[in-house]
């Protein structure tokens, strides 16, 4: 029976040996692991950089299939794009578990020298190959993915010197996958997070990062913000204590850093004493524009966020995002955009209204889905988020899990910011549901139309589209309605 209980060496070693006879790795020794960990300099200590920062630090994603290439994206998003953080994104094979595809994948990418996979086959790569991707650059690398079930790939990134692990069991199941139990991938990510609070035990913080923007679609902040208290509590059980909170750029400046500092405030408040907290930013995970332009200016609204909200790091976008997989350069160009802005603004004093009632707003919020899951788990949080999800009292919306019920609908108030029109059995007080309810309703007014799923249909694309957020009574002009200047 699934319990938030710390795994035993004992099981932590079955496991262990029973996820290698997936695919045949190296033999990896704890200590000789942990011996390589405590070689590596401190600039290249994950969590020490990110605690120790004294502005947002700026992080990208990127990931290609060959050891080489990847050492020369890395290299280029460090010197040309500033970045302080580096990422490793892993191809999709190896996120479904086929690592005999992603082999493939590999093998045709070296005879073809084409990226013929769609990030980086790290537990194909091994132990070895992963430290030296971690010894070809100056800045702490972090694995990034969307695996269901990661134990081997923890366990080969970890043991190849990698110091922060993307992802959870709730966040890289909801939004991801369509049949994978939910109970089932706790019990998997219990062996991952076990793994990081060994290596923390022996002086190697393992920084774990819960992926805040879910489906990245219009996701409320209360939702998004308590499964990411739910994941750092499953961490924090199994030893982790370096707990990077993440929350996905919505659009509305008052409410992403009202989010963002409700995020900080309830991590510390729900969290061990013993974990350090930090925070990161997504910028916008919606579509993009696909005029560059324009895409710049998304990314610099996000950038001006950041700036005011001061989370410990931001998760970069490229003005090409709307086209896929950006090159290098858009890459390197989403950074130094980002910078550029925190750069001029982070040392203003910028006072904007209605920031702390929606903080508060936010926070009454996350504390209703907190007490039900605790609830409906009798304090056992794993027990808890698994009732909240199978009775609707958590949900997600637009998740293809059926471990979701996917009945919240959101949509945007005249201010732009993200409401809920549906809530199916969401856990919410009723008096806060009636904000939700009254702010929709006075766009509704502002509008001339009715409270309905068309304003979901609106509002999930406009920005994509050019159209404006926050609309009174127009929708922005003709030109924009036809998508501008994509023509």
């Amino acid at each position: 029976m699934l319990r938030d209980t710390r795994l035993s060496a004992e099981n932590l070693s079955r496991i262990d040996d029973q996820i290698r006879e997936d695919w045949p790795t190296e033999a990896v020794d704890f200590e000789e692991a942990v011996a390589y960990h405590d070689s590596l300099p401190e600039e290249k200590r994950f969590a020490s950089v990110l605690q120790s920062a004294d502005r947002p630090l700026l992080q990208p994603r990127a990931g290609v299939p060959r050891l080489d290439d990847q050492i020369a994206l890395l290299r280029h998003l460090e010197g040309a794009g500033g970045a302080d953080l580096l990422p490793t994104t892993i191809d999709s094979y190896t996120r479904d578990n086929e690592y005999e595809k992603a082999q493939q994948g590999l093998e045709n990418a070296r005879e073809s020298d084409t990226d013929t996979l769609n990030g980086f086959p790290a537990v194909n790569h091994g132990v070895e190959g992963c430290r030296k991707l971690i010894e070809g650059v100056d800045a702490p690398i972090e694995v990034r993915h969307g695996t269901p079930d990661a134990r081997l790939l923890a366990a080969v990134t970890f043991a190849g010197g990698f110091q922060s692990f993307e992802g959870g069991p709730i966040s890289y199941n909801i939004p991801y996958t369509k049949e994978r139990d939910l109970a089932q991938t706790i019990e998997h990510w219990q062996y991952v997070d076990r793994l990081a609070g060994a290596y923390t035990a022996r002086g190697v913080e393992i920084n774990r990062e819960p992926f805040g923007p879910l489906t990245g679609t219009l996701v409320p902040p209360c939702i998004a913000i308590a499964i990411g208290v739910v994941e750092g509590l499953l961490a924090a059980t199994q030893g982790v204590r370096s707990i990077t909170l993440g929350y996905g750029q919505v659009g509305n400046l008052v409410q992403d850093i009202a989010a963002l500092r409700a995020l900080r405030e309830l991590g510390e408040e729900y969290l061990p004493d013993d974990v350090t907290v930090t925070t990161v930013f997504h910028e916008w995970m919606g579509g993009f524009p696909p005029d560059e332009a324009r895409a710049n200016g998304v990314i610099a609204l996000g950038a001006a966020t950041a700036a005011i909200a001061k989370p410990d790091k931001v998760i970069t976008k490229s003005p090409q995002e709307f086209g896929g997989v950006p090159t290098k350069e858009a890459n390197a160009a989403g950074l130094r955009t980002t910078r550029q802005i925190i750069d001029m603004m982070c040392e203003q004093d910028i006072d904007v209204d209605g920031i702390e009632e929606e903080r508060e707003f936010i926070e009454a919020s996350v504390r209703s889905l907190m007490e039900t899951v605790l609830e409906l788990g009798d304090e056992d949080v794993a027990r808890g988020i698994v009732a909240a999800f199978e009775t609707g009292n958590i949900d997600v919306p637009f998740a293809p899990s059926e471990s979701a019920q996917s009945a919240v609908l959101p949509a945007r108030d005249d201010d732009g910011r993200v409401r809920i029109l549906e809530f199916g059995d969401l856990a919410l007080e009723s008096e806060l549901m009636s904000v939700h309810t009254n702010r929709l309703d006075r766009r509704a007014r502002a509008e001339n139309r009715t409270t309905s799923f068309q304003m979901v249909a609106d509002d999930v694309d406009a920005i994509s589209d050019g159209r404006l957020i926050g609309r009174r009574g127009e929708t922005g002009s003709k030109s924009n309605q036809r998508g501008g200047d994509r023509a």
